[in-house]
């Protein structure tokens, strides 16, 4: 296929005119889903649902980097399609990759223009997921208006996938493209994050995954789309450790330290305070795990952390010791009239209250706040 090819520092990638019905059989469609150590089910879709169905058909994996594809903007797509009169209906870019390695022969005297082989598999769609979908669609009821529609494409070729999220991730930044949660995810891949904030994702990534994780499966990585029962927003719990992971940057970068450090101290604490709290851990009828207990146990943690790190072995009953004077106050975490027993102006105050509280019940220095300013 004729393409023109665009370098850009050391980097090249081709810019093509893809026939509709054409790029429809070149792309995969693929969505990121979280298994949680359980089989993936489809979502129950009815028959007369075409779109729905196209979209439960979908390949749902925890190794892609694209969202879910949404009915109601497949939809809307689709319409403006149908009603674009002398609107060019596709005038933005979508963005392909394939980590094949394509040739392009340039044509005669033209070093930018050529022709380019095309992959043998299919390309991932960087950008362009919800164009392309109802594209499919309107193909089905429209196909002989179809075969005039040329899709505008840009193909990245011949680098690994996470090239193709680091992308994603570029484009997608923005508070109102792409949730925080679902970002925070995909920090490890990306090579322009600063340190701590990867390292303090790698960190929250382990808490969902690790076998021996409190908080294992209970962390929302889907921003609030979750049908299953969570504790807290990754995207909150990962605020709180980078808080805590920047305030001793300095020292983690010099010693070389790994995430894998910090994930068995915060693993080690919530252990211990799992055993502190008992029948009130999990329970729906206490804020124990709530996130704003949540957040300001973390806060406690790395408090503690600072006031008694070594030795390793024996953290989590040496540290329960601290907590001994929580038991009593197990009452107060109770759902009903926590907000009054835990007045405050907002969540912030709210966890900032219930960090002092129990750091001061447990005799720990309360520390975080003196290297860093208030959020």
């Amino acid at each position: 296929m004729i393409a023109t090819q665009i370098r850009q520092k050391d980097g090249a990638f081709y810019f093509v005119a893809y026939p509709a019905e054409e790029i429809l059989e070149k792309v995969r469609f693929i969505s990121r889903y979280y298994a949680e150590g359980t089989p993936i089910a489809r979502e129950e879709v009815e028959e007369s649902d075409d779109v729905g169905q196209f979209i439960a058909r979908i390949e749902r994996t925890d190794r892609a980097f694209q969202r879910d594809l949404s009915r109601a903007k497949v939809k809307a797509i689709k319409n403006f399609y149908e009603t674009a009169g002398s609107q060019p209906p596709i005038p933005a870019t979508v963005l392909l990759f394939t980590s094949e390695k394509l040739r392009f022969n340039a044509i005669g005297e033209y070093e930018n223009v050529g022709d380019l082989q095309e992959p043998h598999g299919k390309y991932l769609i960087v950008d362009g997921q919800h164009r392309l979908a109802a594209l499919e669609f309107y193909l089905r009821e429209h196909p002989e208006e179809g075969r005039s529609i040329y899709v505008p494409a840009v193909i990245f070729d011949g680098r690994t996938e996470d090239f193709a999220a680091e992308m994603f991730v570029t484009i997608n930044s923005t508070a109102t493209r792409i949730n925080k949660s679902h970002l925070v995810d995909l920090y490890e891949k990306v090579t322009w994050a600063a340190p701590d904030k990867r390292f303090a994702a790698k960190v929250v990534e382990k808490m969902y995954s690790e076998g021996d994780s409190p908080l294992r499966y209970r962390i929302n990585r889907l921003g609030g789309r979750s049908r299953q029962d969570k504790w807290i927003l990754q995207s909150e719990l990962f605020n709180e450790v980078h808080r805590w992971v920047e305030a001793d940057w300095k020292t983690i970068d010099r010693r070389g330290w790994r995430a894998e450090r910090y994930y068995q101290v915060i693993r080690d604490f919530f252990k211990a305070a799992e055993k502190t709290f008992g029948d009130a851990w999990g329970n729906p009828n206490y804020m124990v795990t709530k996130p704003v207990v949540l957040k300001a146990l973390v806060r406690v943690a790395a408090d503690l952390h600072r006031q008694d790190p070594d030795p390793d072995w024996g953290r989590v009953d040496r540290w329960r010791e601290n907590m001994v004077p929580w038991v009593e106050q197990r009452r107060n975490f109770r759902a009903e009239g926590f907000y009054e027993r835990f007045a405050a102006r907002g969540q912030i105050e709210r966890v900032t209250k219930i960090h002092r509280e129990l750091a001061r019940l447990g005799n720990i220095e309360v520390t975080g706040e003196k290297r860093r300013k208030p959020e």
